[in-house]
This record gives C-alpha cells, sequence and structure tokens, in this order.
C-alpha cells in the first residue's frame, strides 16, 4: 500500500508506509536519568465551545495518555506548555488538570511535577505577580506534586531589571515546602518572555538565573532549559552548585545533551518525548547499562522530527503533538483546545507523518495511515 503525500511546492509525493511498529516493551525504572515528558491535553471535540472559550478537556483519554506515559517508566510534567498554558488552556482549567493528574499519579504510582506559572492575571504589579505564583504553588504543594516555576509573562512584563526576577523568586523559593525545578523557557516558545531574568542579553540573564539557584540551593532541585541552544546549556550546567540537575528541554539537541560529557550530563524534560515517549524510555534504559552509543543509535534518528515539530513558529509544535498522539491512537480525533490544530499546514503533517512513520512510532501503521488519508481527504487529495 502506498500514499500520496504532498511537499511544500504542492507536488504529492508516494510514500510506502511501513507495516510493523517499532518494538518496545515496558520496562524496569530508569537509574542514569531522571526522565519527564511534558504531556498534551486532549480535547473534548463534542463541547460546543469557541477558541476563546475556557477549554472543554476529555478528562478520560487527558488521563489515559499519561497512564500511557508512566508505564514506560517516564514522569510526566503537567500543565506545562505542551499542555498550551496561556494558548487555550487556561488556569482553571490548568488547576482541574492538576488536580486530577496528581491524583492518577497516586494511582497509578507514576511521577509527576506540575507547573507553576502567573496565569490567572494577565498583568500586575510585582505583589500581584508573586501572590499570583503563590496561589500555584499552594495547589501543586496540596495536590502532592512537584513544583515547577515556569517562566511568567506578567512577571517580564512588571520587571524592571534582574533585581526584581532575584527578588520573586528569592520570596517562592524561601516559602517552597520542597526543592523546585527552575524553568527558563525562551522566546522561540512565547514571544512574551523576551529579555526574562532582567536582560536581552543571554550572558546577562544566565548570570541572574545563576544568581537564584545560587542564594537557594537547597530549595533547587534542577533548573530546565528551554533555549535551544546546546552550548549555552552546557556551560549552565557546569556552573550549577553540587546537587542541583540540569533538566534539558531542548528539543533540537538532546540526544548530546542527555548523554553527556566527561564533565557531566543532562536530564529531560522534554515536549518532544510526549510523541517518543516508548522509543525515548527504551533508549534511556540502554543508556542505563553504561552504553552511550546505543542510546544515541536509537535516539539520534528521532531529531529530525523532533526539529520538524518544533520548526519556527515553535510555539505552535503542540500542534505536531497532538496530531501525531491521533495518529497513534491515543484519541479518537484531532482536534485541539483553543482550535489550535489549525496552526499548522498540510504538507507540514504529511512530513510528520513520514517522519514519524519511517522511526515506527505508530502501534498501529495500518490505522496511522487510514487517518492520514482521512485528513489528505478534507484537503481534497484523494488517493
Amino acid at each position: 500500500m502506498t500514499i500520496r503525500l504532498p511537499g511544500a511546492d504542492g507536488a504529492l509525493r508516494t510514500y510506502e508506509p511501513r507495516t510493523e511498529p517499532l518494538a518496545v516493551t515496558p520496562g524496569t525504572p530508569f537509574t542514569s536519568r531522571t526522565v519527564f515528558s511534558a504531556a498534551h491535553v486532549v480535547a473534548d471535540p463534542f463541547a460546543d465551545v469557541s477558541p476563546d472559550s475556557p477549554a472543554a478537556v476529555d478528562w478520560d483519554a487527558t488521563l489515559a495518555f499519561r497512564r500511557h506515559l508512566w508505564s514506560h517508566g517516564l514522569g510526566v510534567a503537567e500543565a506545562m506548555d505542551t499542555a498550551q498554558r496561556g494558548m487555550g488552556l487556561d488556569w482553571a482549567g490548568a488547576a482541574e488538570l492538576i488536580r486530577r493528574s496528581a491524583a492518577e499519579a497516586k494511582s497509578a504510582g507514576g511521577r509527576i511535577a506540575c507547573g507553576v506559572g502567573t496565569d490567572q492575571i494577565a498583568s500586575g504589579s510585582l505583589a500581584e505577580v508573586r501572590a499570583a505564583y503563590e496561589e500555584q504553588l499552594a495547589l501543586v504543594e496540596e495536590s502532592g506534586a512537584q513544583a515547577i516555576l515556569m517562566a511568567s509573562r506578567a512577571l517580564a512584563a512588571a520587571a524592571s531589571g534582574p533585581e526584581d526576577y532575584l527578588e520573586v523568586y528569592g520570596h517562592l523559593l524561601r516559602q517552597a515546602a520542597e526543592p523546585v525545578v527552575l524553568h527558563w523557557l525562551g522566546p522561540m516558545f512565547d514571544p512574551a518572555l523576551e529579555g526574562y531574568w532582567g536582560s536581552a542579553d543571554l550572558d546577562a540573564a544566565t548570570d541572574t538565573f545563576l544568581d537564584v539557584i545560587a542564594a537557594h540551593p537547597d530549595k533547587v532541585d534542577g533548573i530546565k532549559v528551554s533555549l535551544l541552544d546546546a552550548q549555552r546549556e552546557i556551560d549552565i550546567r557546569r556552573r550549577l552548585p553540587k546537587g542541583v540537575r540540569c533538566y534539558t528541554g531542548d528539543d533540537f539537541n538532546y540526544p548530546e545533551l542527555i548523554a553527556g560529557d566527561e564533565q557531566g550530563f543532562s536530564h529531560a524534560l522534554l515536549g518532544i518525548f510526549d510523541p517518543l515517549g516508548p522509543l525515548a524510555a527504551q533508549a534511556v534504559r540502554v543508556l542505563d547499562t553504561g552504553d552511550v552509543q546505543g542510546f544515541r543509535d536509537l535516539l539520534d534518528p528521532t531529531v529530525g522530527l523532533s526539529r520538524h515539530l518544533f520548526q519556527t513558529p515553535t510555539r505552535f509544535y503542540k500542534t505536531g503533538v497532538v496530531f501525531l498522539a491521533w495518529l497513534a491512537g491515543h484519541q479518537s480525533h484531532f482536534a485541539m483546545v483553543g482550535g489550535l490544530q489549525s496552526a499548522r499546514s498540510l504538507p507540514h503533517f504529511a512530513t510528520a507523518y513520514e517522519l514519524a512513520d519511517g522511526l515506527g512510532l505508530f502501534p498501529d501503521p495500518k490505522l496511522a495511515e487510514e487517518r492520514m488519508k482521512t485528513l489528505l481527504s478534507m484537503y481534497g487529495v484523494n488517493q
């Protein structure tokens, strides 16, 4: 069987799908790395909502996907950018997601960490930003999940310089009950975060970021760096206080960063590990045995797909992630909260399908092919 796929030039090409998926099975817990997948939410396609309405979530399918990730040994990073925080999912929806997922994690024995932000306010004073952070931190801690202090659009708008970041983050870290993960999300993921940590100069911003950690090393479990700059992450990693982990958020360079070098390595907290979950888990288990080359042999071929999904405008990578979840059978439809399924083109979807199928990511390749053909027919491409 073959399928005709459109390219960027509008011409159709013939592709022959693979017939068997990659053979991966759940295994033992990881020993050498801590790995989180930032998981997407599944929209309720039958809800009568518009793109600017509060999100309607299919809770059963959303929680089932988290159980899928836990079954392969991955931790779940909940209510993060991948779950469309600020792009369809408001704070009320995120709060419900955190409560439900944290309860599910307890039931399933899965590891979970949840995003703490300020998205219940659009803007405000530094005091209001701090109060918004405190409200979300309290909810996450009450749920029993680890907290991830995310970058805040409101703080980026309210702060006048590095000292404001030092004050706000210092206050939050002093009151955190358990060590948190600090998240530095670059403007390629959210343009409103330009100049975070008080400077558009990344060297100066890095210094402020590290000053926050140095002042409270006992309250920082680790950092997540999402700047798509491998060398900068390595440089930051080497400057961290002893015991503070680096969780890579670099969806362009993750194999080399996780593999590490003679001076250290990164753990992982990645959006691309949503569609790559089972394959990523298998690769990390190979790394656990000390087989770095075997790890790279499994994970390096996935970078092409990841770079495709995260291409500019990077903030729309969620569309590709949910599209692949639909093709893989993890949800029955291709609809997203906020109507974000419209954020990528048909040629983009076609390439994502071809790359993912080539990697063997679809448990049922025939189902993926049929669903891809259904999408193509909606765009007028008849097979």
